[in-house]
């Protein structure tokens, strides 16, 4: 089976087959920075690592490139709230996201620019968008004109003549339709901005992506990614100027990623229902929350319920001692052997089916909750050896480093664990765990045993049980 990916245009899955071969081209939309990240930021861009990671298991030389978004006006607005300069306020929250991505254990990208070291892509872009009649000078802006370009709506599944309510614009002076979109901001002298042939001002939104992605992998990228909310209008308007400017197709296959929801509704700033990336990683281990976000596929929309992450902790405990479990025998096994022993034969078995299936999950347009399925599927047929006959198979080092090794690709490629697989065992109490034992320690001074008992069930359901002493409580794995 050969890597399928789910294309909205066609609305089906196609067989992917990049531009150049053996080498992939994939932009990635990145944050805007005017705050600090949040899960939904990360989700995205795990989201470009996990497909690159897989393309590059499949044996391509991938450009990954993602991009922030570092001047417009919610930049300027926050930067005119703290009174500092816009470069400050977008700094802090770049460098956040470094922080954040790296303790998610997901890589840099191999570029990731900036709007306001671009503006020369953009000036040019929109230069032979004018000359092309596609857009047109005003006296506050420079406008896409979205009726010149025939196939606008064709992405978002959108009719054009339905668009005229809800849909996201700048309403401004000269403006010929309501659908209209800025790809130049004038402003005035004293506000941040770049020259340009009409006028002092700032690149729309979109603008800014289309530049730079065909900037860094040509007038076609293979994927274009980023969240559902950018299906429309972001991701629209810019395969509509890309291909109005280019005369060619702008993405072949486009990448979205299912929303997060907290109490059903949009995780966003504006209705302040967001989790911060920061806080989230104070709280839990950064492999249980990037394991979580990979435990379903990415283009599904799933509620946030940090009870979840609790449950994802158990569950990448599994596959920890189930690593842990192979090593400790490959350790003990003898280096030779001339007769394979049935239970050996079982888990070697086990490890070719789950190895295959394995692979046709993620060339099933990227299915990392299925593939992390396959996982536990050997899982659960290695303990249930070991119980049969653990002698046996602990002597068979041939079906243990098959095993080991399947556990090394699969979890691998996935980067489940930020140091490779778990081989020495350790106790590591999460914080969320350490903060339960204090609340349950003050309960029982406070006579609260109803809330004491409460949190002794989540520190259990976590993997561990508490041992009450003279000198305090303690937890233990199970």
């Amino acid at each position: 089976m050969s890597l399928r990916i789910y294309d909205p245009l066609r609305k089906r899955k196609v067989e992917f087959k990049p531009v150049n071969e053996g080498k992939v081209g994939m932009y990635f939309c990145g944050m805007t920075v005017q705050s600090e990240p949040h899960i939904g930021h990360m989700l995205a861009a795990l989201t470009g690592d996990m497909v690159r990671s897989y393309l590059e298991y499949l044996g391509y030389e991938v450009t990954h490139i993602q991009n922030f978004t570092d001047i417009g006006d919610s930049v300027l607005e926050k930067a005119l709230e703290e009174g500092v300069d816009y470069k400050v306020v977008a700094e802090r929250n770049i460098d956040l996201y470094f922080e954040q991505a790296r303790a998610l254990n997901i890589r840099d990208a191999s570029i990731y620019p900036r709007a306001t070291e671009h503006i020369p892509e953009m000036l040019k872009l929109i230069e032979r968008l004018v000359e092309r009649e596609h857009a047109y000078d005003s006296e506050e802006a420079v406008y896409f004109a979205v009726r010149s370009y025939d196939n606008y709506g064709q992405l978002s599944g959108r009719k054009i003549d339905d668009l005229y309510s809800g849909v996201r614009v700048e309403v401004s002076g000269g403006k010929r339709d309501e659908l209209d979109f800025a790809l130049w901001k004038k402003c005035p002298a004293d506000e941040p901005g770049f020259d340009s042939p009409w006028g002092r001002g700032r690149p729309g939104w979109h603008i800014e992506c289309s530049a730079m992605a065909s900037r860094y992998c040509g007038e076609t990228v293979d994927l274009h990614g980023g969240g559902l909310d950018l299906k429309f209008p972001h991701h629209e308007n810019e395969r509509a100027q890309s291909e109005a400017a280019n005369c060619s197709t702008f993405a072949n296959f486009w990448l979205h990623n299912g929303m997060l929801t907290v109490g059903g509704e949009k995780m966003s700033k504006s209705l302040g229902n967001y989790v911060a990336m920061g806080d989230l990683l104070e709280r839990y281990n950064p492999e249980v929350l990037r394991f979580y976000l990979l435990s379903t596929h990415f283009r599904s929309r799933s509620e946030f319920e940090e009870k979840q992450l609790v449950r994802a902790e158990g569950s990448l405990d599994r596959i920890r001692e189930f690593s842990l479990g192979l090593h400790e025998r490959l350790a003990a096994a003898p280096e030779h052997i001339e007769v394979q022993s049935a239970v050996g034969k079982a888990l070697a078995d086990a490890t070719t089916r789950a190895l295959e299936r394995w692979r046709e999950a993620m060339d099933d347009d990227f299915n990392t909750g299925g593939a992390i399925g396959r996982i536990f599927e050997l899982v659960k047929e290695f303990n249930r050896l070991v119980a049969a006959d653990d002698a046996a198979l602990s002597a068979d080092r041939e079906a243990l480093v098959a095993a080991r090794d399947a556990l090394e690709t699969m979890a691998g490629v996935l980067r489940l664990f930020t140091d490779g697989l778990p081989i020495e065992r350790k106790l590591e109490i999460p914080p969320q765990v350490t903060a339960w034992l204090a609340e349950r320690d003050q309960a029982r001074v406070d006579k609260d045993w109803a809330g004491a008992d409460r949190l002794r069930d989540l520190i259990h359901e976590a993997g561990f049980v508490i041992l009450d002493g003279p000198e305090g409580s303690k937890v233990k794995a199970r």
